[in-house]
């Protein structure tokens, strides 16, 4: 799939917005990307999952035994990658603000996991996930999603394989263009949640 087929069905989900956006991350950005659209259709989200799954093989990552996401974004492409790849799927939750494996999920030391996760910004969820699940004593080999706005600059500390790399303008709120400054923000992400 190639960024024209990912774009595609993002707008025909009406799912890229315009506006002044605060993200998850504190920055601010003319453009937010309301995956939940894309989700709420189940057909797309596999056509999107499918061609995920297919990169992690293509980039040698088939062979892991677990994919785990970031609550709440990367549940359901953690999902439906991990049914396109065959796996089982579990994610990681905020406890006392740090991110945990609860529900019965567990991780057996040394086992090779990937993290599956929605859009990376800062990658600072897909981080979080990475350090929880190395403490528990799983070896995570690579992290994946379906839209890193980084234009693949972010840096996670280990491989991230992405369907689409899609730079997209993030701005400090101290460091605003008047463009967006003039506009009210609005904060559709889930950071927070409780």
């Amino acid at each position: 799939m190639n960024k024209q087929q990912v774009l595609k069905i993002f707008k025909d989900c009406n799912a890229i917005l315009e506006g002044h956006f605060i993200l998850s991350s504190g920055l601010r950005s003319p453009v937010f990307l309301q995956k939940a659209l894309v989700f709420s259709q189940p057909e797309k989200a596999e056509l999107l999952c499918k061609a995920l799954a297919d990169k992690i093989k293509e980039a040698g990552f088939g062979d892991v035994s677990q994919v785990v996401s970031p609550a709440v974004g990367g549940i359901i492409p953690g999902y439906e990658t991990a049914r396109q790849l065959g796996l089982p799927a579990i994610y990681t939750e905020r406890e006392n603000g740090e991110f945990a494996l609860r529900r019965g999920f567990e991780i057996e030391q040394g086992e090779k996991i990937i993290i599956v996760e929605d859009i990376i910004s800062t990658g600072l969820s897909i981080k979080e996930c990475i350090s929880c699940l190395k403490d528990l004593g799983a070896n995570v080999v690579a992290g994946a999603c379906l839209i890193d706005r980084s234009g693949g600059e972010v840096d996670i500390g280990i491989p991230l394989i992405s369907l689409l790399e899609y730079k997209v303008p993030a701005y400090h709120p101290d460091n605003l263009p008047a463009s967006l400054a003039a506009i009210p923000a609005i904060k559709p992400g889930s950071r927070g949640l409780k």
